[in-house]
């Protein structure tokens, strides 16, 4: 029984029967040649068919009405019944009309007549020619005039004629037959060696999926084929670069977390090694080792946070809402101020309607807020500020290296200076994440205080769009005004 899901594109399953098979490519296209020249052969041949057709019966006309006329100006009508039958060519039959009756040649037999010929003999027609089928015998029957009431008319076969219409039909079918075979044959070969790179793509593809080895593959040419090769070979480049940073991502997290688990393993392997030695710990060293390992799963825990929001980014069927930047970074404010102490607040916000990822924007504000308390000396001031949609965190710390700048938003960077701090070095790298999932843009700089500075970009309006401009059933989050606030 085979499996639905393993189907491929050549055999689907179709009503609940067999799969329907397909002919391969190269046999479509050889297929598609044959029936190509099939069809130039037939068009062509049926024109070369009708036209030389055409032409031998108009020939044949012209011929007969010649005859007739030289035979009607050179015999003697009185002549006529003792003249031969083949004096005028086995291949005719004459005779002639007169006002007196039909006068027939000796040992010959009388051409058919019909008005078309009495006409002529009347004067009515200057002359005729029509088809005449007896016998299963076709003949063309001419009439020109033959003097006052009188026509001669002669009758000739079309054997000739259809034998050669014949031939030319057997020979029109057999050189369509091997042109038909040899386009075939020459459809087939071209798309077989037109399909090679693509066969030897599909190989490598198949190689890439059985071997997960990522290596480009060799291309050449500007065609088809190698735009696709090229094609490929850039997501195997984005691939790569994409398991070079899992890998580093790994092993990188997996350094951060040994420490946590280092310090907290030593801190239990004293608690422990105490009580199996019957001693009890002083109570300022248990609560010191009590108080570091809470601290270090603190630690722990945000720094498994940072990795899972980094992993995770935004949610994709979550829908962006319209809402106020201004009021995102007024509640991270209110959370940050609840912990820190001695670090003053200058804030100045400005509307700036943006649709976003509440909960991911909030993450980044808080981490920029959260990086620059960090690095604010003792009441110190940490400027925040909105102005024509532009986002601006300043602090009064010592500012961030020029050499350390293109690396701040690194996954687990940090500098030499802050190798000694708390943090695991995926703030920042969150907050590049989270500005770049809504189309923004994040820099560092210097504050006019000395400090770091970090801007965020991200594109909106000053105003809230009227109703009928968004689709947004939520009532906006603030008014339009202009936040300012210190800290008391």
């Amino acid at each position: 029984m085979s499996s639905v899901a393993g189907t491929s594109n050549d055999e689907q399953p179709h009503d609940g029967h067999e799969p329907r098979r397909r002919f391969s490519l190269r046999a479509r296209v050889a297929v598609l040649a044959a029936v190509a020249v099939a069809l130039a052969v037939a068009i062509t041949t049926a024109a070369i068919y009708l036209m030389l057709r055409s032409q031998l019966y108009d020939q044949l006309d012209r011929d007969l009405l010649a005859r007739a006329e030289a035979a009607s100006s050179a015999l003697d009508r009185s002549s006529i019944p003792i003249l031969p039958s083949d004096a005028l060519g086995t291949d005719a039959q004459i005779g002639l009309i007169t006002p007196e009756g039909y006068i027939r040649p000796a040992n010959g037999e009388m051409p058919p007549v019909d008005d078309a010929e009495w006409q002529v003999a009347w004067g009515e027609e200057p002359h005729s020619l029509r088809w005449v089928t007896e016998g299963g015998e076709t003949r063309r029957v001419a009439a020109v005039p033959a003097g006052e009431g009188n026509a001669f008319i002669m009758a000739a076969t079309t054997d000739s004629i259809d034998e050669t219409l014949g031939r030319v039909r057997s020979v029109a079918l057999l050189v369509g037959l091997i042109g038909v075979i040899v386009a075939a044959s020459a459809g087939y070969g071209v798309a077989q060696a037109g399909l090679r790179p693509l066969g030897e793509l599909t190989s490598a593809t198949e190689r890439v999926a059985r071997t997960m080895d990522l290596t480009p593959i060799a291309s050449s040419g500007d065609d088809e084929i190698g735009r696709l090769a090229a094609s490929f070979n850039a997501m195997l480049a984005s691939l790569s670069a994409a398991r070079v940073r899992e890998r580093q991502l790994v092993a990188d997290a997996g350094h951060e977390l040994r420490t946590p688990l280092t310090s907290l393993r030593t801190n239990l392997d004293l608690m422990a090694q105490a009580g199996a030695a019957g001693r009890s710990l002083e109570p300022a060293m248990r609560d010191e080792l009590l108080d570091d390992v809470r601290a270090e799963l603190v630690e722990l825990g945000r720094l498994v946070d940072d990795l899972v929001q980094l992993s995770r980014g935004a949610d994709p069927t979550e829908p962006k809402v319209l809402t106020d930047l201004a009021s995102i970074v007024d509640d991270c404010l209110t959370h940050v101020r609840r912990r820190t102490h001695g670090v003053q607040f200058d804030v100045s916000l400005s509307p700036w309607w943006v649709h976003a990822d509440v909960q991911l924007l909030a993450r980044a504000v808080t981490n920029l807020l959260d990086n620059a308390v960090k690095w604010s000396p003792p009441a110190g001031t940490v400027t925040v500020q909105i102005h024509d949609g532009l986002l601006s965190i300043a602090d009064e710390g010592p500012g961030i290296d020029p050499k350390d700048r293109p690396h701040v938003f690194d996954r687990f960077y940090r500098s030499d200076g802050a190798r000694s701090l708390p943090g695991s070095g995926l703030g920042l790298a969150i907050v590049a994440q989270a500005v770049a999932e809504h189309a923004g843009q994040v820099t560092v700089g210097d504050s006019p205080t000395g400090g770091a500075r970090f801007d965020v970009a991200i594109p909106g309006t000053p105003e809230a769009p009227s109703p009928e401009d968004h689709h947004d059933d939520a009532e906006p989050a603030r008014s339009n005004s202009v936040i300012h606030s210190e800290n008391p």
